[in-house]
């Protein structure tokens, strides 16, 4: 048994207030019991000043697009020519070298303060579009960069079939790098994602790319095989404004009513930035229960536009967030750009409250990801915390009654001093345990590049 004792720790207050001197037990990956109040030192306790959290959830990552940080942001252009230096990159991994970029990626997630993440994985093949000798070598490199790094995993493994939606039923075809991506047919990627082992701290999904990379066949059997094991589903749903005219144009549907007649819209499924959807699409996604993922930096890095998450709210579609291509990997940034970039939207403030945006981070990112007694301070969840300290230069000064706003709209994740995941300790100090991560991903970073 382990004991944390917390001067202030957000217990899920729906207004945002906090708890004083907290004390969480926790046995084996689980906390045991959370007493408040707790005035008397607790012999043997681990001290954590400042707020605890919950541990947080990025539900959204692509761990090779780190590599491209201060590569193509200064660039003119849209997603498009962006994704043409993303395919250079992907063009350059292999088990190796993707199992070091993602081990550096995942260990700067849990600097910040995140604790659980859902890879969002395609890069499954050779250089020539052929299995490695074990097929899933790409998939076992982000599973075991996952453990190292000491962060919670849910491995979203990604169907890819085609460049383009069919047009006169011809599927356009893969281009040299978009043939890593390939298993050739639905059958085929999911016969192989069925050798993928689970674990303690890893999760096996699915996820379909999108509406213009899978055929409505396919994404009918992708949806059968994640309800068939109980996995989480996930897919990028209208992020560009082209891909909505394109899928009507081919379909005469939007992605979302697509998806939705082909039985991949339910409980399980998540919305990866749903920027560009329609009145009728926000029905759809809170009729069937399904969940939307909002990736902020990455979505105004791309130009891609600002989704309409007071529309998300009202119509009670549960949010997420993800850091998408890290062109930061910043928990507080990512969830506050949620409601700031709604301010920006429609000149009005507070749509999204602190509390809110809490659980965003936290409890909706972990079901999000099929961990679903997680990101919650509470007897029988996992016991993943994040504590922030309250003692740098943005949050000095900050009032105890307001701590979690302070954290959410001026905490970065620099503040971020102690990490706990399944009970075991990975940043204590603002230190990594287990990784050098600035020289970890230097390293990594520049032998991609080399």
């Amino acid at each position: 048994m382990t004991t944390y004792w917390c001067e202030l720790a957000w217990l899920g207050d729906p207004a945002g207030a906090v708890a004083r001197n907290v004390a969480i037990t926790v046995v084996g990956d689980r906390i045991t019991t959370v007493t408040a109040d707790v005035t008397t030192a607790v012999p043997g306790a681990h001290r954590l000043a400042g707020l605890t959290l919950p541990g947080m959830a990025n539900a959204h990552s692509h761990a090779f697009h780190r590599a491209l940080r201060g590569r193509t942001h200064g660039e003119i252009g849209s997603f498009w020519t962006w994704r043409d230096r993303m395919y250079e990159l992907a063009h350059r991994l292999d088990p190796d070298t993707y199992h070091s970029l993602a081990t550096a990626t995942f260990a700067e997630m849990v600097l910040a303060g995140f604790t659980c993440v859902g890879e969002f994985h395609y890069l499954h093949h050779d250089l020539k579009g052929k299995p490695y000798a074990d097929p899933n070598a790409m998939g076992q490199a982000i599973l075991d960069a996952a453990a190292t790094a000491g962060i919670r995993l849910t491995l979203l493994d990604t169907c890819y079939l085609q460049a383009g939606m069919a047009v006169a039923r011809k599927p356009q075809r893969l281009s040299p790098t978009q043939r890593r991506f390939s298993d050739g047919d639905a059958e085929a990627w999911a016969a192989r994602v069925d050798e993928l082992q689970a674990s303690e701290t890893a999760l096996i999904g699915a996820a379909i790319h999108s509406v213009r990379s899978v055929d409505p066949p396919s994404m009918s059997l992708i949806a059968a095989w994640a309800e068939g094991r109980s996995a989480p589903l996930h897919a990028h749903v209208s992020e560009q404004q082209v891909e909505n005219e394109q899928c009507q144009a081919v379909s005469g549907f939007t992605p979302t009513e697509l998806l939705a007649r082909h039985d991949v819209l339910g409980q399980r499924f998540t919305a990866v930035h749903a920027t560009h959807v329609t009145d009728s699409d926000v029905t759809a996604l809170a009729s069937s229960g399904s969940m939307c993922c909002l990736c902020p930096t990455t979505e105004r890095d791309l130009a891609d536009g600002i989704g309409p998450t007071a529309a998300f709210r009202e119509a009670n579609v549960s949010m997420c967030i993800g850091t998408d291509s890290h062109a930061v990997i910043d928990p507080f940034e990512e969830t506050r750009a949620v409601e700031l970039d709604e301010r920006l939207s429609s000149m009005l403030r507070g749509t999204h409250r602190p509390a809110e945006l809490l659980t965003m981070a936290a409890a909706a990112g972990y079901r999000s990801l099929g961990w679903h007694d997680g990101g919650r301070i509470a007897v029988g969840a996992l016991a993943d915390l994040t504590t922030i300290a309250l003692t740098s230069p943005r949050l000095a000064g900050t009032d105890p009654e307001a701590a979690a706003a302070s954290v959410l709209f001026a905490g970065a994740a620099a503040d971020v001093h102690h990490v706990v995941v399944g009970g075991r300790v990975i940043v204590a100090d603002g230190v990594h345990g287990t990784v050098d991560v600035a020289a970890e991903l230097d390293r990594s970073i520049r032998g991609v590049w080399a």
